[in-house]
């Protein structure tokens, strides 16, 4: 995955809360005020939005004299880029090998695997 592409824990912050409003779209103090405590100085939100602008992860509309962000990456689309490099990265594109190397390290109660094993049972069909 190309290295742009890839968001770091704050990036990612911002995106969740962009991904989650009913809007699909905000301006920077809308998005401070989704911060819980500490919450970003707002230049440092600022900074964080035009590093995703230039990531493109978001798109800047200019209302007036102010700046509203749009997400055109959505979660899904991020996750599944995400997901699937690590699983060619580090499992070999191996989906078996990964699902192995998550099970070895969880507790996963009866009822997750069982639950696990029915998805995967699901997508034979």
């Amino acid at each position: 995955m190309d290295k742009k592409k890839i968001l770091t824990r704050s990036e990612f912050k911002v995106m969740h809360i962009l991904w989650t409003l009913p809007t699909k779209g905000a301006f920077t103090s809308d998005i401070l005020a989704k911060y819980e405590t500490p919450k970003p100085a707002y230049t440092t939100l600022a900074t964080f939005l035009k590093i995703l602008a230039n990531k493109g992860f978001v798109k800047v509309l200019k209302v007036g004299s102010m700046l509203y962000y749009v997400p055109i990456v959505s979660l899904e689309e991020y996750t599944e880029t995400t997901l699937g490099n690590a699983k060619d990265v580090y499992f070999n594109g191996s989906f078996t090998s990964l699902i192995h190397f998550f099970a070895k390290r969880e507790s996963l109660s009866e009822e997750e695997l069982n639950e696990a094993i029915s998805i995967l049972q699901a997508q034979k069909k």
